[in-house]
């Protein structure tokens, strides 16, 4: 597994990045098939936070955590992600008695998203369709603001794609933009 690794409002030591390494190398013992690892480390005040997110076979794996000590955040971050990880781990043990657990996790995880009308907690009650108009992402943010809701679709002519902004914990603003790959 490929980790990239970036920092906000800190730098990144050779100490940090190998510690990084080798606590999240501990996941590819349950999945095998993961290429790579984004991995952000950010110091907001007298926390530090660490997000990570592991895209694997068209669903995303994703841990945040913050406390006031880096190691600390990484540690708990790996735990988190290990525990979304076993939640399918003894369902698939019983199911196939060890054998081929790391493929099969994987397919698992790909056959419950892909039941979801069976599944009562990804049922979707309602549908709604609008007209996506034309915006830059400043004029999305007022809009999103102005009907009180906590993201927004639109579409953003420089890159003639559509965009989701979204208001995040910290009260900031985050941008969604596609990625064809």
């Amino acid at each position: 597994m490929k980790f990239i690794i970036r920092g906000r409002n800190i730098e990144i030591t050779d100490a940090l990045k190998d510690y990084t390494t080798k606590r999240l190398s501990k996941l590819e013992k349950y999945i095998d098939d993961v290429k790579e690892a984004q991995v952000a480390l950010s110091i907001e005040g007298e926390d530090h936070k660490v997000e990570v997110t592991i895209p694997l076979n068209g669903i995303i794996l994703r841990g945040e955590e913050m406390s006031d000590d880096m190691y600390s955040s990484i540690d708990m971050v790996e735990e988190k992600l290990e525990k979304q990880i076993e939640k399918y781990k003894t369902r698939l043990y019983r199911s196939n008695r060890g054998a081929g657990l790391k493929k099969a996790l994987a397919e698992e995880i790909k056959k419950e998203l892909d039941k979801g009308e069976k599944i009562e907690k990804f049922k979707v009650v309602r549908s709604k369709r609008f007209a996506l108009k034309p915006m830059d992402v400043e004029e999305a943010i007022m809009q999103m603001n102005l009907l009180g809701h906590s993201f927004f679709v639109f579409f953003n002519p420089q890159s003639e794609e559509v965009n989701v902004v979204y208001k995040r914990k910290d009260g900031n603003y985050g941008l969604i933009e596609p990625d064809f790959d």
